[in-house]
């Protein structure tokens, strides 16, 4: 009579789902990351010690070409007043986000900086920290 031993169990491991998890975990971050700041423009900002937690409704931005943009639309000068006061007509105390390149004249931040004023909104100068 011959004895049968009871079967083996293997105690290998599959890391093939372990890795298929890994994968679809790294392609979400990579996708997640480019969706994070959609209304960036390459500009460099002008450095300043003081940094302001506020959150403004839009941003206007100037480019060193001297081109506006309100968020990622871009718009000339003369249509910025009337694109602003659309999009911030019905805001209580509206804020902007004023981001400007360094090569930017200071006169051309002035001029937003008037129809910030003369609209009554709250204007903010973005820098980057020291």
């Amino acid at each position: 009579m011959a004895i049968k031993h009871g079967s083996k169990v293997d105690a290998g491991f599959s890391s093939s789902s372990m890795t298929d998890l890994v994968f679809l975990l790294l392609i979400f971050m990579l996708l997640a990351t480019t969706l994070i700041n959609p209304n960036a423009l390459k500009l460099t900002l002008p450095q300043s010690s003081n940094q302001l937690k506020e959150k403004p409704y839009t941003t206007v931005s100037i480019t060193g070409a001297l081109q506006y943009y309100v968020e990622t639309e871009k718009v000339q000068f003369s249509q910025l007043e009337s694109v602003l006061r659309s999009r911030l007509s019905e805001l209580d105390e509206p804020t902007i986000s004023l981001h400007c390149d360094k090569s930017v004249p200071i006169d051309e931040v002035v001029k937003v900086m008037n129809i910030a004023k003369n609209n009554n909104y709250r204007l903010i100068l973005a820098t980057s920290p020291e």
